[in-house]
């Protein structure tokens, strides 16, 4: 009888931790959100969930991380044959493009080291001068491998930043 109500308390107690999205977004809060590792699956996509908010994997079968609390999501894609990210931008409903006004976003990785900046790659329906896909490429990327890291830009003079990690699944692994 004892052992249930040890149980029954961490129950109790684990029931009441959360989510921790701050009540007001700020646009440099950080907020981790794991869900692909940025391969094309083609479609029949798949929801792997994730950790934070539940974010669902994005569009393109990436891993989709806030901006500004919400107000705006990044989606990290990589293919390793190119050594190659792309970075899409998404308003808060995590899919449709948010073209912003910049020429460049940085993507820093921890493990392998690596900082790259992805230039404005203007998808058909992005107006002049803005764009809601970014790309670069770095040997490093070419590493078969769950990344975890940073992408950092600025829209409208207003710094954003969010924290991404991918995760293997029982469908696949790298």
């Amino acid at each position: 009888m004892k052992r249930f109500g040890i149980s029954l308390a961490l129950v109790a107690i684990f029931g009441f931790v959360g989510c921790n999205k701050p009540s007001e977004p700020t646009a440099t809060s950080s907020t981790k959100a794991a869900d692909d590792h940025g391969h094309d699956h083609g479609a029949g996509g798949h929801d792997h969930g994730s950790e934070g908010h539940g974010h669902g994997v994005g569009p393109h079968e990436g891993t989709v991380a806030d901006w500004g609390g919400g107000k705006y999501h990044v989606e990290f894609t990589v293919d390793h044959d190119k050594q190659q990210a792309t970075v899409y931008v998404f308003g808060s409903d995590e899919k449709t493009p948010a073209p912003i006004d910049a020429a460049s976003i940085e993507l820093s990785i921890g493990s392998p080291e690596m900082q790259v900046a992805l230039k404005a790659s203007p998808q058909e329906s992005d107006p002049a001068g803005k764009a809601s896909r970014f790309i670069g490429t770095h040997e490093k990327l070419g590493v078969v491998q769950e990344y975890a890291g940073t992408l950092t830009g600025v829209i409208d003079g207003t710094p954003y930043s969010g924290d991404f990690k991918e995760e293997a699944h029982g469908d696949h692994a790298h």
